[in-house]
């Protein structure tokens, strides 16, 4: 058996090897079509080593990121040459690809950057972190009340861009010796600025609820999603009237990490593709394609967990249903959305019909408007892509460098 697993293990690195070996190739071929990017022009960066399961993360600050390259060019350095030829053709900004320290400072002594950005917390951003002379911004992937959001990890960045009040007190209650006033910049929520392209949907009357769970979590404390408690139930009743269509929009990560929850989700697509056999005019809908945001315009409804997706759906202000987890051990912040809004449990999975009608009342709208407030501030359209942009400028401004010293 030891011997069946060495082989296994030599057969599965051959082919990873072999898929590195052609990304590069590809990648070697588009960078000497493409040319040689200007010197000393770059004043900005996001940073992402990260591989392409978690392209996502990235996928949602191209816009924002596209405008403020307007006044301060932006360029994306990645670590992993098979996540940029994934992503050389969709991303807006110009891909450099840096392997090695080295080539990372050999590149920055070149240009202008004054900020760098990072959209999740990989642990090769610390080998970014050596250039003192740039400032280093964690962004994130999006607003939540998850445990990760107010991780010790934010004291590493010299900033932390946040959406609003809420952000602030979660941080600033759950870390110790945290300069909060001084590392904190409130943004808002760029991303609701943007208007994002995607699918039509049949114009029929029917109530468009959006299903978006996030994924099952890597540690006891992450165990937000419904995937495997509500999901079955939920979709069963909303499936049977033949008054609503669901778009189901499962996190990327979503088995990731427990195979389990990938067979859930098969079991999903199958139970909706059975539905639009049965019912034609149903149009049901399974999203694993495209960016996140089209869905905020085109759902009546969102049905999600404690994530992001529950926080860029708040700032509709249409009716939102937050599910309890069922996981005693995942970290639920009371003082957060869960504590503002009832959640919506697993037991009561198949009333979904009747909780939805109750959240769709003057008051509850009302009542989200306020915590729209709290969250992100003032969500006037193009608001927050003007704080986003004239924050990072005066970074910028600030740390702009004819030459970058590392440590």
């Amino acid at each position: 058996m030891p011997l069946i697993r060495d082989v296994k293990t030599l057969g599965q690195q051959a082919k990873r090897a072999l898929r590195r070996r052609r990304a590069q190739a590809e990648w070697d071929s588009y960078e000497a079509e493409r040319g040689a990017l200007p010197e000393r022009h770059f004043e900005a960066v996001i940073y992402f080593a990260d591989t392409v399961v978690n392209q996502y993360q990235l996928r949602q600050w191209y816009e924002p990121m596209r405008r403020l390259s307007v006044q301060h060019p932006v360029a994306v350095v990645m670590r992993n040459v098979q996540t940029a030829t994934a992503l050389k053709e969709e991303c807006p900004l110009p891909i450099i690809v840096k392997r090695t320290v080295a080539e990372i400072e050999e590149w920055l002594e070149t240009q202008r950057v004054g900020i760098v950005f990072y959209v999740n917390q990989n642990t090769r951003n610390f080998q970014m972190m050596r250039f003192r002379d740039p400032a280093h911004v964690f962004i994130s992937h999006g607003e939540s009340d998850k445990d990760y959001m107010a991780s010790n990890q934010l004291k590493a960045y010299d900033y932390t861009f946040i959406a609003g009040q809420a952000a602030y007190e979660r941080i600033s209650k759950r870390l110790i010796d945290f300069d909060v006033d001084k590392r904190l910049v409130r943004i808002g929520r760029p991303q609701v600025d943007v208007e994002y392209e995607g699918p039509t949907l049949p114009d029929d009357g029917r109530t468009v609820v959006l299903y978006a769970p996030t994924w099952e979590g890597d540690r006891p404390s992450m165990t937000y999603s419904s995937l495997k408690s509500h999901a079955e139930p939920m979709l069963d009743a909303l499936l049977a009237t033949g008054k609503h269509r669901v778009v189901y929009r499962p996190h990327p990560r979503t088995g990731a990490y427990d195979p389990m929850f990938k067979e859930v989700h098969s079991g999903i697509v199958a139970k909706l593709q059975r539905a639009n056999t049965e019912d034609p005019s149903a149009h049901h809908m399974v999203d694993t394609e495209s960016a996140f945001g089209w869905h905020l315009a085109a759902a009546d409804v969102c049905v999600c967990d404690i994530s992001a997706v529950a926080f860029d759906w708040l700032a509709t202000g249409k009716p939102l249903l937050l599910t309890e987890p069922a996981s005693p051990e995942a970290e639920v912040d009371r003082t957060g959305l869960a504590g503002l809004i009832e959640t919506f449990k697993a037991p009561d999975a198949a009333n979904a019909l009747g909780i939805i009608e109750s959240f769709s009342s003057e008051e509850t709208r009302a009542k989200f408007a306020a915590i729209v407030e709290q969250y992100f501030g003032d969500v006037t359209r193009g608001g927050s892509t003007q704080k986003f942009i004239r924050e990072a400028g005066a970074i910028i401004r600030r740390r702009a460098s004819p030459v970058l010293s590392p440590s």
